[in-house]
This record gives C-alpha cells, structure tokens and sequence, in this order.
C-alpha cells in the first residue's frame, strides 16, 4: 500500500512541475504574477519556522525555541553574520533548557 501512495505522489509532484513550465510566458512576465511568486517561498519558509518553533504535535507550546527564535530575529535585524544567527539561537536555546 506505501509504494502506491509513493508512487501516486511521485506522479502528482511530476504533473505539478510539468503545469509549471507549461505556463506561458506572458503570465509569468505580468507584475502581479512575479511579484506573488517572489513572496510564496517567503511565506512558506516563514510557515515552517513557526511551525517547528511553537508546535509540539497538535499543541502549542512555548519554550526554549521561541528565544531562540527571539535572539535570531534580534541578530538579523542586526545585520549579523549568518553563522553567527544560527549558532547564537542554538546557544540562548540550550541555554533556556538548562535553566
């Protein structure tokens, strides 16, 4: 039964990245259409971050994540280094679970 669905969704996806360049290509060069797609991955990256920082299941829940998540927003707009986001957030995390 998994290797169906495995399948099935191999096909969708493949369907889905076909109707993708199949779209001509006045539709894609009109503002509104470049803009939207400018700000979907946007939107999705922001969705997966809140979902792994404040779900646990089928709950919400705020813990040591969420001042992770504080001190790397804090750090971007602060212009810092990349590395420096992601290794600070994961300290002041471990850090929160420690206390």
């Amino acid at each position: 039964m998994t290797w169906g669905w495995l399948l099935t969704a191999a096909v969708g996806c493949y369907l889905l990245k076909l109707a993708g360049l199949s779209v001509p290509s006045r539709v894609l060069d009109h503002p509104v259409v470049e803009r939207v797609t400018d700000l979907i991955p946007v939107a999705l990256l922001a969705a997966l971050v809140a979902v792994q920082a404040f779900a646990e299941g089928d709950r919400l829940v705020l813990d040591a994540r969420l001042l992770g998540l504080v001190f790397a927003v804090v750090a971007l707009l602060l212009r810092a280094p990349f590395l420096v986001v992601v290794f600070g957030a994961a300290v002041v995390a471990a850090l929160a679970r420690l206390g």
